[in-house]
């Protein structure tokens, strides 16, 4: 049994499994149901919370948050190119909020979320070493890990810490 994001209780029962029985399940499951819809939906609330901080809701809102952007991330990517000898071919931005960036290592080219900036820069620095490892290594594999052990040694840190912000938010 789980919840989805929307809160639905989603159940899966071994063919034959009598729906009586799968009723009987959820029943006896009640309490746990309530409280696991509650954290999803307090989860959707923090979420919520911290993406707003952001304003993006007009032209000029979102123009300024795109040169802000711009002026923190284009430094970070220039240094990470000419130390790992890589060079994207193209740099993007989008307000993604389920990814901080995307690197598409056929076409060369790196996308960052706008909400970059919600994050301090050594977290925004340890998402755009960790893109333009992907042109090194597609994967997330051993050597992908050697490579951002190599250029950004506190990688797991700042992972750790993007994770503590949004979940305090």
């Amino acid at each position: 049994m789980r919840i989805a994001k929307n809160g639905d209780v989603r159940v899966s029962a071994p063919v034959g499994l009598s729906r009586k029985e799968v009723e009987r399940f959820i029943d006896e499951h009640r309490d746990w149901i309530a409280g696991a819809r509650e954290r999803v939906l307090d989860n959707q609330r923090r979420r919520a919370a911290f993406y707003n901080q952001l304003p993006l809701r007009t032209k000029a809102e979102a123009a300024e948050a795109l040169q802000r952007l711009k002026a923190l991330v284009e430094p970070m990517v220039e240094r990470y190119s000419e130390e790992m000898g890589v060079k994207p071919q193209g740099i993007s931005y989008k307000a993604m909020i389920s990814r901080w960036g995307v690197c598409n290592v056929k076409a060369r080219t790196v996308c960052f979320s706008a909400y970059l900036l919600l994050l301090p820069e050594w977290c925004v620095e340890h998402v755009v070493a960790h893109e333009l490892c992907h042109l090194l290594e597609p994967s997330h594999n051993a050597r992908f890990h050697a490579l951002m052990d190599r250029y950004f040694p506190r990688w797991k840190e700042a992972r750790r810490e993007t994770r503590q912000i949004m979940n305090k938010a």
